[in-house]
């Protein structure tokens, strides 16, 4: 693959855009479902506010693509064709799995989706170039989101049940209705500031490839680039996914949405701040099903959260076997 030339920085800005817009089309379920499952928003009021403010998460920080940059595949093969073959495999690998999830109406992650394909691509190419130790801690933070979100939104629920035991349903349902619309917001807010910053990832590492330099560099065309693409894909909205999330998962009213959505928010902020790029599926799925447990355990329809939970497990082998696939094709015509 030759690397360093303006065809190669052409090619891998118009698959960051392609990867913005597919994030953006199947995590637009994450900020927006429950606001439309309990109909306190219209879809298209929700999906606007939700582009806005996944943009404005999205250019509000650069820790999580600093760690993509950096912390998976050695950014020190940055003059070799490795690189720019690692890169282009692993992403081509994630646009089609995301395209496909959201075509069966399954929330996948994203970003487990990217760093999964830039393993299997990075192995198929040069092993030494994975960064193992970024993986695991991606890993990790894989298996603690969403028992932190489940647990998050079933606390939060139990309490708010607790503090509004004598306040009427009808008061409690119209006070909820005005809450959950700034809980959705911050959700997009959250969403935008982790995912937001993976297509941002994609574009530093096309500058280094095209510069020839293992400095990392984010313009602000770059994050505005980013943030337009993720808005774009949220926008254009994944009903299939909003679907599950939203009505099939657990039947939701705006307390519920609200505690599902505050608690995934927070979680996703501070893994934001750490650097670290989690699954926002992750942690409003689990959170949804933490609030449904509330009322009882059967509340939650378990064999459409086990569609979920076999989605999130196949993603990692799959977008590997893909990106290695991938990397090889590549590797032979180059």
């Amino acid at each position: 693959m030759p690397d360093g030339s303006l065809a190669v920085l052409i090619i891998l800005i118009i698959l960051a855009l392609g990867f913005g817009l597919a994030n953006g089309f199947n995590d637009a379920a994450n900020a927006i479902a429950t606001v439309i499952g309990t109909r306190v928003l219209s879809p298209r009021v929700a999906i606007g506010m939700a582009a806005i403010l996944n943009f404005a998460g999205a250019a509000t920080g650069t820790a999580v693509a600093a760690f993509i940059v950096k912390g998976v595949i050695d950014p020190e093969l940055v003059d070799t064709p490795e690189l720019t073959t690692i890169w282009i495999s692993a992403l081509i690998a994630v646009i089609l799995w995301t395209v496909f999830a959201t075509y069966l109406g399954l929330p996948i992650s994203v970003s487990h989706s990217l760093i999964s394909s830039l393993i299997g691509a990075g192995v198929a190419v040069a092993g030494s170039a994975v960064i193992w130790g970024g993986f695991y801690k991606v890993l990790s933070a894989m298996v603690c989101t969403p028992i932190l979100g489940f647990i998050g939104g079933f606390l939060l629920m139990v309490a708010l049940l607790w503090i509004l035991r004598r306040r009427a349903p009808e008061a409690v349902r119209g006070l909820f209705s005005r809450l959950q619309i700034l809980s959705a917001a911050f959700m997009s807010y959250a969403h935008g500031k982790n995912d937001g910053q993976m297509p941002m990832a994609v574009l530093a590492v096309a500058l280094m490839i095209y510069h020839g330099g293992a400095e990392l560099e984010i313009p602000f065309w770059v994050v505005a680039i980013s943030g337009l693409s993720i808005a774009t894909g949220t926008a254009l909205g994944g009903w299939r996914v909003i679907r599950t999330l939203g009505v099939k998962i657990t039947t939701l009213r705006p307390a519920q949405g609200f505690a599902a959505e505050g608690s995934a928010a927070v979680v996703i902020e501070i893994a934001s701040h750490l650097g670290i790029p989690v699954s926002t599926t992750h942690c409003i799925s689990s959170s949804i099903m933490g609030v449904g447990a509330t009322r009882r355990f059967s509340a939650v329809r378990w064999g459409v959260a086990r569609s979920i939970v076999l989605a999130w497990i196949l993603t990692i082998p799959i977008c590997v076997g893909l990106s290695w696939a991938f990397a090889q094709l590549l590797g032979a015509i180059f």
